[in-house]
């Protein structure tokens, strides 16, 4: 008898990694569901919870080890989709600690999770990252957030190249909006925003592929790139004519599910 395929996702305690250990589980899935809230992920029917602080490293290389314990083949995927938002509302009074807590959760606790979880990742497996259609635009307030998403875009990149000897694949996930406990916090405008069940669809969908760019929804997307094709004095006379958000709303410190 053929063992169930296994997925490990953090960040599955709300959002987009909930509904992924939720779609998993029914596709039969063995699914290693990773977040800090012990109660919310004992919430997910039919996961094996794995509860650390991505920002601690001895907490995720202990749940490496605890994950290691429980398997008995490699893991089939890993979802390294946890992260944080936290915007800087005066660029002139750069706040650098709030810019040092995005890079660390979003890009070097990354780090802690691939050097812990990616030796479990069986031959032939997939890697996903998930970065940010953010990445694609220079856009106000999003100094800290969006540079720790292009690190980790570019981190994908490279990270394609160096697995590919070891038959592992590796997708780079941008979605736009999607409705979630992150951007439910935002006060501003968030065009073409989709649920959650829509992106997990997605981005199962480019898994299943191989698909090393899974980019969502398309005419968000294709907006955001023709955006990046404008010369940047016409993209800041644009954005300048948008309505500013008020100062200090859209921080979401400290959710990293």
């Amino acid at each position: 008898m053929n063992k169930p395929l296994s997925v490990l996702i953090t960040g599955a305690s709300s959002g987009i990694g909930a509904q992924l250990a939720a779609d998993y589980v029914a596709k039969g899935y063995q699914v290693f569901a990773c977040g800090r809230s012990a109660e919310r992920l004992q919430n997910l029917t039919g996961v094996t919870p794995v509860v650390f602080d991505i920002d601690d490293r001895e907490q995720v290389y202990q749940a490496g080890r605890n994950v290691a314990s429980l398997i008995s083949a490699p893991l089939d995927i890993i979802i390294l989709n946890a992260g944080v938002c936290e915007y800087i509302d005066d660029a002139r009074q750069f706040d650098d600690e709030l810019f040092a807590r995005v890079i660390h959760t979003n890009l070097i606790a990354t780090g802690y999770c691939l050097a812990a979880f990616l030796p479990l990742v069986a031959k032939g497996g997939h890697l996903a990252l998930m970065s940010s259609s953010a990445t694609f635009l220079g856009l106000p307030r999003a100094e800290a957030y969006g540079a720790s998403k292009a690190g980790l875009s570019y981190l994908a990149a490279s990270l394609a190249v160096d697995l590919a000897e070891h038959d592992i694949s590796v997708s780079c996930i941008s979605p736009g909006f999607v409705a979630t406990p992150l951007t439910d916090k935002n006060n501003f405008a968030m065009p073409m925003r989709i649920s959650a069940a829509q992106a997990a669809r997605v981005i199962m969908s480019g898994i299943e592929k191989k698909q090393y760019a899974i980019n969502f929804p398309r005419r968000f997307i294709a907006v955001m790139k023709l955006l990046a094709w404008l010369p940047k004095r016409w993209w800041h006379k644009l954005i300048r004519l948008q309505p500013k958000a008020n100062s200090g709303s859209g921080t979401s410190k400290g959710l990293k599910k």
